[in-house]
C-alpha cells in the first residue's frame, strides 16, 4: 500500500484556511483526524505562541507530545526550513537542544546548510528525508550526503502545472538511479502540482503526502474545509490509481 504522509500545516495561515492546526493541541487534533481519513504519517511545522514557525526546544516538545498523547506510534516528522528563526545556521543550536527528538525532519537540499543539518539530525538518531526540488539537487545529494543517512528522499515539485511537474520528477527519478541512490521515494507537489504528484506517486508505487501545507482545494478547485477532507481524497485516489508495472 501506498504510504500517504499529512502535512498538516506548514507555514499557511488562519487567514489563507480558517482550519490550519497552529497550536499543540490543535496540530493533535488533526493528526488524530488524518490517521482516522487514511493517512499513515505526520509532517507538521511547530509554532510559538505567536504563532510563527519555530524550532525552539519547548514548542517543538510542546507539539510532539501532543501529537503523540492523541496518535501514539504513528511517525511524526518536522520541517527544518533554513526561513525559520533565527535563521541558517543560528538556528543549529536550537535543533542540537531538542529534548523531545521527532522521528524524522526534512531537509531541503536547495538549502546552503543541508548537509550540516543532516549530519548533525543523523547524529542524534533522527530520520532525514532529503528534499530535492530540481536534477541539480539530485546532484548535490548524492555528492555530499551519505547514502545510509536517509530514511527517505522527498521529490517536491513546485506551484506548476501537473504535466510540467511529472516530467521534472522523473527526471528527478532518473538521476536518482543513474546515481545508485535507491532510497525510498516520496513525491509530492504543492498547489496546482499537488494533485498531479499524488495520481502520479500512486502510478508509481511510491510514497505520497497532501494536507494544508501543500494545497487548499480539493481536486476541481473546491477549497477543502479540513486536513482530513485532502487525506480521505488521496486516499480514495491512491486506492483507485492503476499502478504501472513497468515503473
Amino acid at each position: 500500500m501506498v504510504m500517504l504522509q499529512a502535512c498538516l500545516n506548514g507555514g499557511r495561515t488562519r487567514a489563507e484556511a480558517p482550519g490550519v492546526p497552529l497550536t499543540p493541541q490543535e496540530l493533535a487534533r488533526e493528526a488524530l483526524a488524518a490517521r482516522e481519513a487514511g493517512a499513515d504519517a505526520l509532517h507538521v511545522h511547530p509554532r510559538n505562541l505567536a504563532s510563527s514557525e519555530t524550532l525552539a526546544p519547548a514548542d517543538v516538545g510542546a507539539a510532539l507530545k501532543a501529537i503523540r498523547q492523541a496518535v501514539p506510534g504513528m511517525p511524526v516528522g518536522i520541517g527544518t526550513g533554513a526561513w525559520i528563526a533565527p535563521g541558517g545556521a543560528k538556528r543549529h543550536a536550537l535543533m542540537q537542544a531538542w529534548e523531545e527528538l521527532p522521528d524524522y525532519v526534512s531537509v531541503n537540499l536547495n538549502e546552503p546548510d543541508a548537509p550540516q543539518v543532516i549530519s548533525l539530525m543523523h547524529e542524534r538518531g533522527i530520520g532525514i528525508e532529503a528534499g530535492v526540488w530540481s536534477v541539480a539537487d539530485v546532484k548535490r545529494l548524492s555528492r555530499e550526503v551519505p547514502k545510509t543517512s536517509l530514511l527517505r528522499i522527498l521529490i517536491e515539485m513546485r506551484d506548476v502545472p501537473g504535466p510540467v511537474a511529472r516530467t521534472e520528477a522523473a527526471r528527478c527519478i532518473e538521476m536518482l538511479r543513474t546515481r545508485g541512490l535507491h532510497t525510498p521515494v516520496l513525491l509530492h507537489g504543492q498547489e496546482q502540482s499537488a494533485w498531479s504528484c499524488v495520481i502520479e506517486a500512486a502510478r508509481l508505487g511510491l510514497a505520497t503526502r497532501i494536507g494544508f501545507e501543500d494545497v487548499l482545494d480539493l481536486p476541481g478547485g473546491t477549497p477543502a474545509p479540513s486536513n482530513a477532507a485532502l487525506i480521505a481524497c488521496a486516499r480514495d485516489l491512491i486506492d483507485h490509481t492503476l499502478p504501472d508495472i513497468t515503473a
